[in-house]
């Protein structure tokens, strides 16, 4: 019922085009029916709808292995699914807003077993607190009682605003969401859809596909299980959900249950930290016609830019989309039999503080951000201060994206229309104003108020930071991290973190940066980075009057009012010093020439988004 989120915020824009060149075709990239997509991270899960899984490269291989009943083109235009089914308004009333979704007759998943409404029912379970609680299966708003389900999609606008379960047609091919109110952006809080009648089949045992009757009594369980509040079954269902999906090597001793899709593709195998392959659909017919020819599609996982680049030269990959540096934008624009076009794109890096542990957790937040030290927020303030913004962009970002800009706000880019307004008023010039040299001097003056002794050649306030690796970029980014900060007095660890995305919710962390991409146009916007319970929240804040202004946004309303909330919450989130962000993505995309119909996108996922159109 969510939109699949990919450690990303769900406002931002794109630029124009930066760079754009065309070579030659390279004999290496001969006439071929395999693409080879590179993918800095690893692949981690089948399921992206945990904090641990909602990775980009999970999202891609899932993207092109479902389909439901929308989705963005390249010019951020919501394009409806005409082939999967069809939604509409069936009430509209100040406090009962009800929506109807519809699968199209004769949708299969690739196992041949027939899509219906059923199928579109395990979304309440995922996204609704209050289903959660009714079913006995916890709370998320309990760290007590977390919920059995560890799903990232609590705590957003459907969870708050959803009532009661959907109602199955008699015809079993729709679903009726009823609603407390008109809410934005209605038509991206559609319920999903999943094939039910695998979580049963993994839930029970199964090692082989069921036939058409077993499949058909196994969603009739699910149905059952989810409306009677079966508690001890869906009990079942959790664990499945939250664990079994969670493999990198995929063969044929693999349980088929968890590759069954509807999308163009299906997932064939998958080798640890390497690759994942993926091969048509045999029995696609949920989403736009493959413009055939491709025959496999390879994920192919390479951390290091300079030896994805060399690959891409070479031939053994055909899409390159990446953290590029700037020797290797020069590489990418001698290459021949390739194409590299660029720009600004809407995933953008952050820095984030910590203030306790996350909602749900046992853990407990001791250090030198926590919102218990009466120090935190002071000391949170002075490392923004002192945060080398300005000089990150000028030595990473810029000599790949000339126009690179430091944002003044986490909420909305640049380029975006409200940019000037909010940012103007947002409490950003904490961090802003003056010189970096004048900010970091303010910020050495608080960290000694608490830190006696402390100084630029005598750094003493000690701060953890997560550096994702293997990864180039954002290891130049700690180097000039380290020493930035210790002119404010901070003595930070910067530590190389494999596995980094996993482990974001750990206590051990002080600070941690990484990117937020993207996936859809909400007026929610980043709503659930922020909220006590939202799914991306990984630092603990949990602010009341932050969150009460977050909600404002979940309601029907003007432009000029969004604007106003939007200032509003973000001047909480300045003045709390909870995160900054440090400079929008360069995107960097080339590809082997001869493919054609390679169209990168602002919002996530960025650059499969069209697989159907590919051709050689």
């Amino acid at each position: 019922m969510k939109l699949r989120l990919s450690k990303r915020a769900l406002v931002a824009t794109v630029a124009a085009a930066g760079i754009a060149s065309v070579g030659l075709l390279a004999p290496a990239h001969a006439a071929r029916s395999t693409v080879v997509i590179h993918e800095t991270n690893s692949f981690t899960s089948l399921n992206t709808g945990t904090p641990d899984t909602n990775l980009t490269t999970n999202t891609d291989v899932t993207y092109m292995t479902s389909a439901g009943f929308n989705y963005y083109d390249d010019k951020k235009s919501l394009i409806k699914n005409t082939t999967f089914g069809s939604y509409k308004i069936v009430k509209n009333t100040k406090s009962d807003f009800r929506t109807q979704w519809t699968v199209a007759p004769g949708r299969v998943w690739s196992d041949g077993t027939p899509i219906t409404g059923e199928d579109l029912m395990f979304g309440i379970v995922l996204n609704s607190s209050k289903y959660s609680v009714k079913a006995g299966l916890g709370d998320p708003n309990d760290e007590k009682n977390p919920p059995a389900f560890n799903s990232i999609s609590y705590g957003g606008t459907l969870d708050n605003h959803v009532v009661g379960l959907p109602v199955l047609s008699a015809d079993k091919m729709s679903v009726t969401l009823q609603f407390d109110a008109p809410i934005p952006n209605w038509d991206l809080y559609g319920p999903g859809v999943f094939p039910v009648h695998t979580l049963v089949a993994l839930a029970d045992g199964k090692s082989s596909l069921l036939s058409s009757s077993d499949a058909a009594a196994a969603k009739t369980a699910f149905v059952k299980a989810v409306t009677s509040y079966d508690t001890a079954t869906l009990k079942k269902y959790a664990k499945v959900w939250n664990d079994a999906y969670n493999i990198t090597k995929i063969d044929s001793s693999t349980n088929p249950n968890l590759l069954v899709g509807n999308g163009g593709f299906i997932v064939s195998s998958a080798v640890t930290d390497q690759s994942v392959t993926l091969k048509p659909n045999p029995k696609y017919n949920s989403g736009p016609k493959l413009s055939g020819g491709i025959d496999t599609v390879v994920f192919r996982f390479i951390a290091d830019g300079t030896a994805a680049t060399q690959a891409l030269s070479n031939g053994e990959i055909d899409l390159y989309q990446g953290q590029a540096t700037a020797d290797a934008v020069s590489q990418l624009k001698a290459m021949k039999g390739v194409t590299t076009v660029g720009g600004t794109s809407s995933c953008y890096e952050h820095i984030d503080l910590r203030t306790s542990a996350v909602q749900g957790s046992k853990d407990v937040y001791k250090g030198i951000f926590a919102d218990t030290n009466p120090a935190g927020k002071a000391l949170r303030q002075a490392f923004l201060m002192a945060y080398p913004r300005e000089e990150i962009v000028a030595k990473i970002v810029k000599p790949v994206n000339e126009n690179a800009v430091v944002p003044n706000s986490t909420f909305v880019m640049p380029q975006e229309s409200n940019y000037k307004t909010i940012s103007a008023g947002n409490a950003s010039g904490l961090y802003s104003a003056g010189t970096q040299e004048q900010r970091t001097a303010a910020a050495l003056k608080i960290v000694q108020r608490y830190y006696k002794g402390a100084s630029a050649s005598n750094p003493l306030a000690p701060v953890r930071l997560e550096v994702p690796s293997p990864n180039t970029r954002r290891a130049a980014e700690a180097a000039l991290v380290v020493p930035a900060l210790a002119k404010a007095g901070f003595k930070v660890t910067a530590v190389p973190t494999t596995g980094w995305s996993g482990k974001l919710d750990n206590t051990e962390w002080d600070a941690e940066f990484y990117a937020w991409c993207p996936s859809a146009v909400l007026q929610t916007g980043t709503n659930d980075n922020f909220l006590a319970s939202g799914g991306n929240n990984h630092m603990g804040w949990n602010f009341p009057d932050l969150d009460k202004a977050l909600r404002t946004l979940e309601i029907v309303k003007s432009d000029s009012a969004v604007t106003r909330d939007i200032t509003t919450a973000e001047r909480l989130v300045n003045q709390n010093a909870l995160t900054l962000a440090i400079f929008q993505h360069p995107a960097v995309t080339s590809y082997n020439s001869t493919l054609k119909n390679v169209k990168p996108a602002p919002l996530s996922p960025t650059l499969v988004w069209n697989y159907w159109e590919w051709t050689y």
